[in-house]
C-alpha cells in the first residue's frame, strides 16, 4: 500500500493548504476463469492490497489538477466544464474519461460540479496484467463521487469505468477489472456472472493461504491479434451450436457434452477453443463451490488444470509462463499454479501455504536460473474494494 504520509508530504508541498481526504482503488489478479468473460461465464477474482491512492480536497471552480507522486514531471490540469481526450496524455485519459462518462450519464453537471485537486501514486506494477488501469478509473470515480456528493453502488460505478475505457480511452477490455476493484472483499473471491453481473463473495483468508503474483517480465506483443482470433474461433464454434439451438447465445450456453460430441464438425482449432471455454467456465464455478467448503487443497487442482486448458486448448500461454508455472508447482507449500490474464506473457498465479515470503524468493530465484530474466514477484492477500480511507 501507497504510504499516506508521503502522498499527504507530496500535497502539501504542490498545493500547501487542506486537510486532504484519502480515496484509493485496488489492483487485481484472477484466480480462475480465463478468456470466459466474453463468452458469458464466470471469473473469479481477488482484489489485491496493491492499489491507486489520492490525496484529494475538493476545488468550487470546476476544475481537476492532479499531481503524480511516482511521475512528478505528469500533472494533470482540466476543467470539468471541457472533457477532452488528449492523445498525449495516455495516463490522464483514464481520468478525463471517468468524469466525461459520470457527466454523460446525468451524475456530475457539466456546468457547477466540484472538481479536486489532489496527488495520486500507485503500487500496482504497470504493464503487468494486474490492471493499474482499472484501479486509476475507479480511484477517480470514487474521488469524484466524494467530492459531489452522488449516489453510485458498487456494480453501477464498475459498468461506468469500463464503459470509460473503452469508448473514450479506446480500450476492449471486459468488466472483471473495474467490478472486482470497485466490489472487492478482504478475505474474500468474488466469483463474477460476467453476463448477468451478479456476484457472491467467497472466503478466501490471508491466515489459511497466500496468494503469490509473478511477473514473467515477458512482454505480451501477440495479445491483441491472437485475442481477436480467439474471439472469431468462439463465435464460431456459437454459430455452429445455434444451427440446433438458436437460444444459445454464448458458449457459457453449451455444455461439455455438445462440445465434446461436435469434434468432428466443428474442426480441431475451433473445437480445442470451445472445450477450454466450456471446461474453464464449470471450472470456475467448481472453484468458488471449493472456497466455500474450505476445501483449498481441491481449488489448487482446478487451478493446475486451467492452466493446462489455456496452454493446449487455448494455445495462449508461453515458455515464460510455463517456466514459472513449473518452478511453482515443484515448490514446497503450493497448492496449484496457473498463468493469468490474456496470456503470451504477463504474470502467473499461486495458491500457497505456509512460509509465502520464502515461497516467493525460492520462485524469483529458480526463475531468473532458468530463463536468464529477472521476474517480480509479491504475495498477496485478498483486500477490500475502492473507497474513501479517510
Amino acid at each position: 500500500m501507497v504510504d499516506p504520509k508521503r502522498l499527504l508530504a507530496r500535497y502539501q508541498e504542490v498545493f500547501g493548504v487542506g486537510a486532504p481526504s484519502l480515496v484509493r482503488a485496488p489492483g487485481r489478479v484472477n484466480l480462475i476463469g480465463e478468456h470466459t468473460d466474453y463468452n458469458g461465464g464466470f471469473v473469479l477474482p481477488i482484489a489485491l492490497e496493491q492499489a491507486i491512492s489520492m490525496a484529494i480536497t475538493p476545488r468550487f471552480d470546476g476544475r481537476v489538477e492532479l499531481d503524480s507522486l511516482d511521475f512528478p514531471d505528469n500533472r494533470l490540469s482540466f476543467s470539468l466544464a471541457e472533457v477532452a481526450k488528449v492523445e498525449s496524455d495516455p495516463w490522464g485519459n483514464y481520468v478525463r474519461g471517468v468524469a466525461s462518462v459520470l457527466q454523460e450519464k446525468g451524475y456530475l453537471p457539466r456546468e457547477g460540479a466540484t472538481g479536486f485537486q489532489g496527488v495520486v501514486a500507485g503500487d500496482v506494477p504497470v504493464a503487468s496484467g494486474l490492471s493499474s488501469s482499472a484501479a486509476l478509473e475507479v480511484c477517480t470515480a470514487v474521488a469524484l463521487q466524494a467530492v459531489n456528493g452522488f449516489e453510485l453502488g458498487g456494480p453501477e460505478m464498475a459498468l461506468l469505468c469500463q464503459r470509460a475505457e473503452n469508448q473514450f480511452v479506446g480500450v476492449n477490455c471486459g468488466i472483471m477489472d473495474q467490478f472486482i476493484s470497485r466490489n472487492g472483499l478482504k478475505d474474500h473471491a468474488l466469483l463474477l456472472d460476467c453476463r448477468t453481473l451478479g456476484f457472491k463473495h467467497v472466503p478466501l483468508r490471508s491466515d489459511e493461504a497466500r496468494v503469490v503474483v509473478a511477473d514473467t517480465k515477458k512482454k505480451r506483443g501477440l495479445v491483441d491479434s491472437e485475442y481477436n482470433d480467439r474471439r472469431r474461433e468462439c463465435e464460431a464454434a456459437v454459430a455452429h451450436f445455434q444451427k440446433q439451438r438458436p437460444e444459445a447465445r454464448d458458449l457459457r450456453d453449451v455444455s461439455l457434452e455438445e462440445v465434446l460430441g461436435a469434434e468432428s464438425e466443428l474442426g480441431d482449432k475451433v473445437f480445442r477453443r470451445a472445450r477450454h471455454v466450456v471446461s474453464e467456465t464449470l471450472r470456475t464455478e467448481q472453484a468458488a463451490e471449493l472456497l466455500e467448503a474450505g476445501d483449498l487443497e481441491a481449488f489448487g487442482v482446478l487451478m493446475n488444470h486451467s492452466h493446462e486448458s489455456l496452454r493446449l486448448d487455448y494455445e495462449v500461454s508461453c515458455s515464460e509462463l510455463d517456466t514459472m508455472v513449473g518452478e511453482a508447482r515443484a515448490l514446497p507449500g503450493v497448492l496449484g499454479a496457473r498463468m493469468t490474464g490474456a496470456g503470451f506473457g504477463g504474470c502467473a498465479v499461486a495458491l500457497v501455504t505456509g512460509d509465502a515470503e520464502a515461497f516467493a524468493a525460492e520462485l524469483a530465484k529458480r526463475y531468473e536460473s532458468a530463463t536468464g530474466i529477472a521476474p517480480a514477484v509479491y504475495v498477496c492477500s485478498a483486500a477490500d474494494g475502492a473507497g474513501i480511507v479517510r
